[in-house]
């Protein structure tokens, strides 16, 4: 049943349902729907197996969740939480009834029994032109969907991919007929036999294509391999995917609770990832039973997590206080309020909740102020305990930041990768966490300027800074005394080749002047990653972003030394780029699969794999690196010609916030 008032016939349930929606205020009417079993209402999942394993029989009253009526919704949800909906007094409830085929509880068998029911079977004699197919399939780093045939010719030399091919593992598990008896006992024993895969590899196990348990414990089983390090570098995947698992007790909680309990660090961000999205009905429980285990197991970490969680909500205080005082609000009204005994008392002497290795200790209420952007963002400045400098954190109320956090991610995985292959392209991953819903930190990049001040500061007019191109190269020498500049330049030059790649495999939009800051020291580097994968900012219709990347004339100035002969200099730029381009298609799957696990986090634009196709693109996977080096030189000449769309926006950006009122 949809009401769990249960109506007495469908009559009344379709009086029931139209008053109650007709009795809310603001309720857009459903879209049409071309029949009643086309338009979704409500979706529910659970599991047939209970946490014990053993055959749900009975009665069970399902609260459900609400279908979002968009283009991506489908008439089931496999993605979903298998968790009822806590809010049951606002969900329609379904009611369903599991037979009770036998008077004695039925158990699925634990896997080491599922295993021993029966062995691999005979070898497969394969022929020399399937030994070909098969090989064509597996280089194939596209193939996600196959035809019969090479269905049947997998499951057949099933045993080849293991013993030639066990990094393709998934491609085998894709296709395996998880209904049939049979076939689920020969793959439980192949997988009993199968070589731990590299965690790149493994890591793609864990979305929700692959729910068996079996197939669950193995991926852990290789995930155990990876370093504190690695770990650190995944862990925002990771959490996003426990929400796939179908009981609380998983393997992969218990993986991830062991290596916080071991690693202060890793336990640190553990907190805060899972704390971040502890207000999401459908993972509340799950999160917040994780939480507790975790502070149960490590006491001497709660005062210090607390510490941080007062400091988040006095910080929050002030954000609304910003917020709430109009236009007349000024920085001294900020510092006034900071000074307050309470405020002074927690917002000092905490660790950083963005590097837990930072003591912020005494806050700087002369330094604090708040931004003019939308969200009045508020910049906190500390003198820390050990180091010199001061350290600054900006504080954002309003939008969610789980993806910058996952483009930073992303940005510091390429930096990574960069750097194993000899390549230092001087990249600023700057901190980025998500503490609560629409809220968190931002690291201050220190001694740092947006282009747009630094051309505004050297122009008289809004109008015409975006087409001054000497302003970048006079601020560069203003900043670097003469035997520095040419350091600075070359920092310049590194770090612009590394954001041109990384911002166009990414698909970063919203690329205007004020999003894009260098360092007096010359390293280049983009903030504020709204957009991405290829999700380009549109106006009264018009896509005002027409370039792969951000390259233009006045960047091209600065590489080539301020003379318009130097090619040389700008032929190194060019090398750069294609290398690191390069690199990165040599390791698109992890990118892919990445993304791929990140889709259970609900950002609006990544929720299915159409989504990730800008990025299989982008990196060109499924061609050889001769084709892909093909096309990213014809985006690279586009960048560079085209460049002059990127000023004219860059001056319309300048002009509506010089007229802001």
């Amino acid at each position: 049943m949809l009401s769990s008032r249960r109506p007495r016939n469908p009559a009344a349930l379709k009086r029931s349902i139209r008053k109650r929606w007709s009795s809310k205020p603001n309720n857009k009417p459903c879209p049409p729907c071309p029949s009643l079993q086309d338009c979704p209402i409500a979706w529910v999942n659970t599991m047939v197996f209970d946490y014990k394993d053993q055959l749900k029989t009975g009665e069970f009253l399902l609260s459900t969740w609400p279908s979002v009526p968009d283009d991506k919704t489908d008439l089931f949800n496999p993605m979903g939480t298998v968790e009822k909906n806590p809010n049951v007094d606002s969900a329609a409830g379904l009611l369903i009834r599991f037979p009770n085929i036998r008077p004695h509880p039925l158990y699925y068998p634990p896997l080491d029994k599922v295993g021993d029911m029966e062995k691999n079977g005979e070898a497969a004699n394969a022929t020399k032109e399937e030994l070909v197919k098969l090989k064509e399939i597996m280089d194939n780093k596209n193939y996600t969907e196959f035809f019969e045939d090479e269905k049947d010719l997998l499951w057949k030399l099933r045993t080849e991919v293991r013993d030639r091919y066990h990094e393709s593992l998934s491609k085998l598990l894709l296709i395996t007929k998880w209904n049939r008896r049979e076939d689920v006992v020969l793959m439980v024993s192949l997988l009993s036999n199968w070589r731990d895969l590299p965690a790149i590899h493994a890591l793609e196990l864990l979305d929700y294509s692959f729910p068996d348990p079996a197939v669950r414990s193995f991926t852990i089983r290789c995930l155990r391999k990876l370093s504190d390090a690695e770990l650190l570098q995944y862990l925002i995947q990771l959490v996003q995917v426990l929400k796939y698992e179908s009981y609380l007790d998983c393997d992969l909680a218990t993986f991830l609770l062991e290596r916080a309990l071991s690693n202060w660090r890793i336990g640190h961000f553990l907190f805060w990832h899972l704390r971040s999205e502890i207000h999401v009905a459908s993972v509340s429980l799950r999160f917040g039973l994780i939480l507790e285990a975790y502070c149960r197991g490590n006491i001497h970490h709660i005062k210090l997590l607390s510490k941080q969680i007062e400091a988040l909500g006095k910080m929050k205080a002030l954000s609304d206080f910003v917020k709430s005082g109009s236009q007349k609000m000024t920085a001294d009204d900020l510092k006034l309020c900071i000074r307050q005994e309470s405020y002074m008392e927690a917002l000092s002497d905490l660790l950083s909740p963005l590097n837990p290795s930072v003591i912020l200790a005494d806050i700087c209420a002369d330094r604090c102020r708040f931004m003019d952007s939308k969200m009045k963002p508020i910049w906190l400045m500390y003198n820390p305990k050990v180091q010199e400098d001061m350290v600054g954190i900006i504080f954002k109320s309003g939008d969610d930041l789980r993806q910058d956090m996952l483009t930073l991610q992303m940005i510091q995985l390429m930096e990574n990768l960069w750097k194993k292959e000899g390549l230092d392209l001087r990249m600023i991953p700057y901190g980025c966490l998500s503490t609560g819903n629409k809220m968190g930190l931002i690291e201050v990049v220190k001694n740092s300027d947006t282009i747009a001040n630094i051309q505004r500061n050297s122009s008289n007019s809004a109008a015409t800074a975006a087409f001054n191109k000497d302003a970048l190269l006079n601020w560069l020498k203003s900043k670097n005394p003469e035997d520095k500049l040419e350091q600075a330049i070359e920092e310049f030059t590194l770090s612009c080749a590394g954001y041109c790649v990384a911002t166009y495999v990414l698909g970063i939009g919203d690329r205007h002047n004020d999003n894009i800051m260098i360092r007096e020291t010359g390293q280049l580097f983009h903030i504020d990653f709204g957009h991405f994968l290829g999700n380009f900012k549109r106006k009264l219709g018009i896509n005002r972003e027409r370039v792969p990347f951000i390259l233009t004339y006045d960047f091209v100035h600065v590489i080539q030394q301020g003379r318009t002969n130097n090619s040389e200099k700008f032929e190194r730029f060019r090398e750069y780029c294609e290398r690191a381009y390069k690199i990165l298609c040599r390791n698109g799957t992890l990118f892919v699969n990445l993304f791929a696990m990140m889709k259970a986090a609900g950002l609006p634009e990544l929720t299915s794999f159409k989504d990730i196709q800008y990025l299989k693109d982008s990196l060109a996977l499924g061609k050889s690196e001769e084709e892909a080096l093909k096309n990213f030189k014809v985006k690279f000449n586009e960048a560079l010609r085209e460049s002059w769309k990127t000023k004219v926006n860059w001056m319309m950006h300048s002009l509506a916030k010089d007229n802001r009122p």
